[in-house]
């Protein structure tokens, strides 16, 4: 293997950023990383973008420029595919600094399980699996605020995209000759959408725990708590669970509490929290339980039963065997949330059973189909014999 550029490259300067993006725009493809700090705030402090172009490793400082325009047309460039691996964390620090997420995309962790190394393999595993390199990681926990940073921690931020380049061509390579290219173009397609479309803060209340067990007027106070939640923490910048934690909320809409006093001992509510905000959650939970019985939120549905678990098992087992015969994880097949909303599509009615959209893409002829004909065939089997 040819050697591979890696020693780190500082890029402090919005003249040299724009000279280099424009260069970069005549790329086919960049390898893009970022490193951010994020122990007691709601958005990721964003620390530094690195860009590999198999040439060299750009690191660039967030915290001395000031003209990110060409690095961000440079995001949205659609003839200039963006490589990551395991990229959640840094669209978000994408869309919380620039407003922006890289697309088109291609996500190596991604790719890695539809070539048969397996699911959620981790950047270092991923360079050992196919180049035979080892790449260290002794510096993920260290502080990227700080100014300068260690030589070491300069090094392993190059690392992590000296060689992203060239694992991004094997694979490539890989999903070509398995005609599998589309499949993760549709996946990181579907990514960049949900990026770029976050849950509304009027959802969270659906991600509470526990939620399916309150009627809709405790979910209406439930929703109203949850919203307050997700904009405060926002704008306070603060996690949510230190904000309010989950249980509490959970709490305060079943039992409606109408005092301050009522607030004292639920789960993480402490005295300077009730004294900061219990007013005001007292306003909200009051408002929300007088909402109107039609404007109040549809239940949660409940946990499958054991009869549906069974058909969920069942639909598991089929697809892990799908995904064994072609040699990919099971795990980037089909998803938990799949099997469940299979499942419940035939709740009402075991003849109508139907594929959500995500089993209706390139999933449809390759596993959608079967798990729709097994879900047919078990919900007939059980309406004859109930």
């Amino acid at each position: 293997m040819a050697v591979i550029p890696s020693d780190p490259i500082w890029v402090n300067n919005d003249e040299e950023l724009q000279e280099l993006c424009q260069r970069w725009s005549e790329q086919g493809a960049l390898a893009i990383d970022t490193e951010f700090m994020r122990s007691s705030t709601f958005y990721p402090q964003t620390a530094l973008f690195q860009v590999g172009d198999g040439q060299g490793c750009y690191l660039i400082d967030p915290l001395i420029i000031e003209d990110f325009e060409p690095f961000k047309n440079l995001m949205v460039n659609p003839d200039v595919t963006k490589v990551l691996h395991s990229c959640s964390e840094d669209l978000e620090v994408f869309q919380t600094f620039l407003e922006v997420v890289p697309t088109p995309l291609f996500d190596t962790q991604i790719a890695a399980a539809y070539v048969g190394l397996g699911f959620s393999l981790g950047y270092a595993k991923l360079i050992e699996c196919l180049l035979n390199v080892s790449v260290p990681k002794d510096e993920t926990r260290s502080d990227w605020l700080q100014r300068p940073l260690s030589q070491s921690q300069m090094q392993y931020a190059a690392l992590d995209v000296a060689y992203l380049m060239v694992a991004y061509g094997v694979l490539l390579k890989k999903l070509k000759a398995n005609r599998r290219l589309s499949w993760i173009q549709e996946d990181c397609a579907e990514i960049v959408t949900a990026a770029e479309e976050p849950v509304h803060p009027e959802l969270f209340y659906t991600k509470i725990k526990s939620a399916w067990k309150l009627n809709r007027r405790e979910l209406a106070v439930l929703q109203a708590l949850t919203r307050w939640r997700e904009i405060e923490a926002r704008a306070r910048n603060v996690p949510r669970n230190r904000l309010v934690k989950e249980r509490a909320l959970w709490d305060m809409a079943r039992i409606m509490p109408t005092e301050l006093k009522h607030l004292t001992g639920l789960e993480g509510m402490t005295p300077r929290m009730i004294k900061a905000d219990g007013e005001q959650l007292l306003e909200l939970i009051e408002e929300a339980r007088h909402t109107q019985d039609d404007q109040c939120p549809p239940r949660i549905p409940k946990p499958l039963s054991a009869d549906q678990g069974d058909l969920m098992k069942a639909l598991k087992q089929t697809a892990r065997d799908i995904a064994e015969s072609l040699d990919i994880a099971p795990e980037v097949l089909v998803r938990k949330r799949d099997f469940e909303e299979l499942v419940r599509s035939g709740m009402a009615d075991r003849n109508a059973y139907v594929l959500n959209q995500r089993l209706s893409g390139w999933r449809r002829d390759v596993v959608g189909d079967v798990l729709l004909s097994q879900a047919q065939e078990w919900g007939l089997a059980a309406s004859e014999n109930p």
